[in-house]
């Protein structure tokens, strides 16, 4: 079984785009009568269905979407080698630690981290590797690496997807903060059991509300941890948000201490109870695949990484 030629992966992938046939022809600069043709001999050649067909809408199987997958990066890898031939830069023997970077890259963050860490560092990149473009998608929702099509993406916590690469950027954990004035009408709690009492800033993610918050006394990490669950009047799904109505005043809030270092540093945000820690909170580069991975990917977590280490 094979693939007999790219125009057949570059089919496979404008359908998933544009979810017809007739979507994925016009982008072919084809016919969709030609463009039915060679995905069926396609699939008769791999002895897989890869495609669902209605009248107006086209889906891609499982099998569909796994080649769909592999095509992307082996073309994208394949552009990136034409490009670098295209320059001469095999040729001058420039390799990999000259090699001027080129082609697009598809980023997810969340939206705290986004705005208060990772910009910089991206803007950085972009000023380093004028030939890169990235599309950057923010937002706290959880996407889903491969269906979505993203190159990289950073998410905090501990991972459960195994189909995916994950290389870990930073060692943190949660840490309750709130702001001075609000400690100051409000006292600071000496436990977490005493959070019942006080009005929390909480998160949801898709349709799970983080409702129960985890500490660890900081001079017996050893010993069981200590689980509370939290009321307030707040909700979002969006750290930003639940950042800056911390700042406010409005709550205590239960942040990767990732986020919200520039706010400790400037005072706007204190630890609400500094003899306790919150849950491991370790941030990771996720890619979803190790077979096809752009060189220009590479020097992206890299630098991600390296900046990150220099924050601290």
């Amino acid at each position: 079984m094979e693939v007999e030629n790219i125009a057949e992966l570059r089919l496979l992938i404008e359908c998933a785009r544009g979810g017809s046939l007739t979507a994925a022809s016009r982008e072919m600069g084809t016919t969709p009568a030609a463009a039915s043709a060679m995905l069926k001999k396609l699939e008769a050649r791999l002895g897989v269905r890869l495609a669902e067909r209605s009248t107006r809408a086209l889906r891609l199987t499982p099998a569909g979407e796994r080649l769909r997958d592999y095509a992307q990066r082996a073309l994208e890898l394949l552009d990136e080698g034409i490009a670098l031939l295209s320059e001469g830069e095999v040729a001058s023997g420039k390799g990999r630690g000259g090699t001027a970077l080129r082609g697009r890259i598809r980023i997810s963050s969340s939206s705290d981290l986004t705005r208060r860490v990772v910009l910089p560092l991206l803007d950085e990149f972009l000023d380093l590797h004028p030939g890169v473009e990235l599309q950057l998608n923010v937002g706290d929702a959880l996407q889903d690496v491969v269906r979505d099509e993203v190159d990289l993406a950073l998410r905090y916590g501990e991972l459960a997807d195994s189909r995916l690469v994950a290389r870990k950027l930073h060692d943190g954990r949660r840490m309750l903060v709130a702001s001075p004035e609000y400690l100051k009408r409000h006292g600071r709690p000496a436990h977490p059991g005493e959070l019942t009492r006080h009005e929390c800033i909480r998160f949801k993610i898709g349709d799970r509300l983080e409702r129960d918050w985890r500490f660890w006394q900081r001079d017996a990490m050893q010993a069981a941890p200590v689980d509370v669950t939290v009321q307030g009047r707040r909700t979002a799904d969006d750290g930003g948000v639940a950042h800056q109505w911390a700042l406010e005043g409005r709550g205590l809030t239960y942040k990767s201490e990732l986020d919200i270092r520039d706010s400790l540093a400037s005072g706007a945000l204190v630890p609400a109870m500094p003899d306790w820690v919150g849950r491991p909170m370790p941030l990771h580069a996720l890619l979803p695949s190790q077979r096809f991975m752009p060189q220009r990917l590479k020097a992206l977590v890299d630098h991600l990484a390296e900046g990150l280490k220099r924050k601290g």
